[in-house]
């Protein structure tokens, strides 16, 4: 079954329906830029709004997701992660507002690891509770080019054809019981409950994977359980992880399949936004492994 039909036997109300198929249209555009932008060594970084380097091809990724977005009119509000501010469609034919990680991961293509966009999808402005998404969807593209979505109606995972349509995989995803933890941040940096926490994972047989592309590294936890964490550390309490373009819509999926999320002390989706470029503690994964930094942390 491929997407669009899988979308209209759910049920989904139409102009949601259009506005994911257009997105997911957007995975072949992205990945065209690939290659020229790796061959060109020439070309430099910047800084994004974050002070992080800025690849051509996060820039290439920003501006598909953008040009396409604004020709459409399908949304009225677009926030990315390369962008300092909240970009309005002037006429929109929808109220909905997207925020978008264009290439997460993108320092790993030199390196030919997989890569991600991550994208939200509110009913109006961005800047609201991640518990108010109404769709998060994020694209891999490693070997495979996999799709993965919900719109609280179960997650579920679709498959590039070489003609470019997402056909089917996984249905109703649940994350399961399992033992691999992804943990962000150095050890030396480490607050002591975090460090609790992580020692107790290790003592429990947890194994280590974690590549550096956040949104690969919670699909393998979606996959094979566990968690994933990037905390907040000493000196940088907050966290790294954005929550609008990061957090929320990955959380989002997670939880769907029945997990949790956290930033160690609550469930992140509930915390109103004071601005885009907002970070946040993270912990996602299964409801044990939440529970438990949950009550190391609370335990001080």
């Amino acid at each position: 079954m491929i997407l669009e039909e899988f979308l209209e036997e759910a049920g989904t109300e139409k102009n949601l329906l259009r506005l994911i198929l257009f997105l997911s249209e957007q995975a072949a555009e992205v990945k065209k830029g690939f290659l020229s932008t790796c061959m060109n060594k020439a070309e430099c970084s910047t800084k994004n709004i974050f002070g992080e380097d800025q690849k051509p091809l996060d820039k290439y990724a920003d501006e598909v997701f953008i040009n396409a977005l604004k020709e459409s009119r399908l949304v009225k509000y677009i926030a990315t992660e390369e962008q300092d501010h909240v970009i309005e469609v002037p006429g929109a034919k929808n109220h909905f507002g997207v925020v978008i990680d264009p290439l997460d991961g993108s320092s790993l293509l030199d390196v030919n690891l997989c890569v991600g966009s991550i994208i939200g999808i509110y009913p109006g402005h961005v800047l609201e509770k991640g518990s108010k998404m109404i769709a998060a969807l994020y694209m891999l593209y490693g070997p495979l080019t996999l799709l993965t979505f919900t719109t609280k109606h179960g997650v579920h995972e679709f498959i590039q054809r070489e003609d470019g349509k997402f056909v089917l995989l996984h249905r109703d995803l649940k994350i399961p019981e399992g033992k691999i933890h992804s943990p962000g941040a150095l050890r030396k940096d480490y607050l002591a409950p975090h460090a609790q926490w992580i020692n107790h994972l290790e003592s429990e047989g947890y194994k280590l994977r974690f590549s550096g592309c956040f949104v690969a590294d919670v699909h393998q936890i979606l996959h094979k359980g566990g968690v994933f964490t990037y905390p907040g550390t000493k000196g940088k309490e907050l966290g790294k992880l954005r929550l609008l373009y990061e957090a929320n819509p990955v959380g989002m999926i997670i939880c769907e399949a029945g997990g949790a999320v956290s930033n160690g002390h609550t469930d992140y989706r509930e915390i109103m936004p004071a601005s885009i470029g907002q970070v946040t503690p993270l912990y996602i994964g299964g409801k044990k492994e939440i529970a438990k930094i949950e009550k190391y942390m609370k335990e001080g």
